[in-house]
């Protein structure tokens, strides 16, 4: 048994070797002139699209995360999108249109003429694959297939394409890595060569556009002269059916600046005020008087203007009250009146 599992792992090893070969031949050729393409692209504001089915997504994704990233030298990032990352997206995709649309509906979504697409296949033939190839080209972008023995229909879809010749699955997706590793160098080299070291990158005091110094965007037409921005258009407007005016609440008839001094008398109270805090003099206050500051105040003085004040016991019958004077013999009083309880 343990000799058997021996012979099987020596097998797998020997077949990475044999197909080591004739990749590292076609390799050696492609590779630099992807990498130098590639740089050409993501620094003029290009973009890498990449895909893959089961372990050449894992594949397609660490293209993808060593551009974004780095891959040995510090530096700037590049765009690169897995297209089988977003998640959300695939599954709603392969919900409404089918499993074969999930890559090309999002290259026809981020791709823009000039892109590289770099669908990623053991075999070759994934459907869904080809039918982002056919909808790159269509929007002109260059395709760049990773795949496994050639010729298969994927190679044959694509603008240039690195075939590995493995007789396994698992030799090919492993030298699907070693290309990546490959391409990244080639990357890095091109990168140094025309001028942007890998190993110092690019300063980081203003922003980047696809790893190149971008120039700050022209202020816009409504940026005042002293450099502030106006709020969002959101802001500018008024309520509705108020353009033109000044908001203010309205008042219910007949409290006007009386009620205006009963809101100031609230909000300060009497031993902190100030002059400027009292309330305006009202016309209608009594001469001499306190200055009425509610409608119920007001109705009061209209009242005692033409009647004496009642005592505060009203309606309790004849009892005391304060300021009421008590009724002597001598005045007249001739007592209640019969049948009693009956207020004065």
């Amino acid at each position: 048994m343990a000799t058997d599992v021996r012979h099987a792992l020596l097998r797998h090893c020997d077949e990475l070797l044999g197909a080591l070969g004739p990749f590292r031949r076609d390799a050696g050729e492609t590779a630099p002139r992807w990498g130098t393409e590639l740089l050409r692209v993501l620094s003029g504001g290009g973009r890498l699209l990449a895909a893959g089915n089961g372990g050449s997504a894992a594949q397609a994704q660490h293209l993808t995360a060593e551009l974004v990233g780095r891959y040995r030298e510090d530096r700037a990032p590049f765009s690169a999108l897995a297209l089988h990352a977003d998640t959300s997206s695939t599954t709603a995709i392969a919900n409404d249109y089918g499993a074969d649309e999930v890559f090309a509906r999002q290259v026809r979504a981020h791709g823009r003429t000039g892109d590289v697409l770099m669908p990623l296949s053991t075999s070759g033939a994934s459907a869904n694959l080809l039918a982002a190839a056919r909808a790159a080209r269509r929007s002109g972008l260059r395709v760049w297939a990773l795949t496994g023995p050639s010729p298969n229909p994927l190679a044959a879809a694509a603008d240039e394409a690195l075939c590995v010749p493995g007789g396994t699955t698992a030799t090919i997706q492993e030298l699907h890595l070693v290309a990546v590793h490959l391409l990244c160098t080639a990357f890095d080299a091109a990168l140094t060569e025309h001028g942007l070291p890998a190993g110092h990158g690019l300063p980081d005091s203003g922003p980047t556009r696809h790893g190149l110094p971008a120039e700050a965007p022209p202020l816009s037409e409504d940026v005042r002269a002293e450099g502030e921005v106006p709020p969002p258009e959101r802001e500018l407007r008024e309520p509705r059916g108020l353009r033109g005016t000044t908001y203010e609440p309205r008042r219910p008839a007949g409290r006007g600046r009386a009620e205006s001094g009963a809101s100031a008398e609230r909000r300060t109270p009497a031993e902190h005020r100030t002059p400027a805090d009292q309330p305006p003099p009202d016309e209608d206050a009594p001469p001499g008087g306190e200055v009425p500051t509610t409608e119920r105040e007001l109705r009061q003085v209209r009242h005692t203007a033409h009647e004496p004040r009642r005592t505060e016991d009203r309606g309790r019958g004849r009892g005391r009250g304060p300021g009421r004077e008590e009724p002597g013999r001598g005045d007249g009083w001739a007592g209640p009146a019969e049948g009693g309880g009956a207020h004065v």
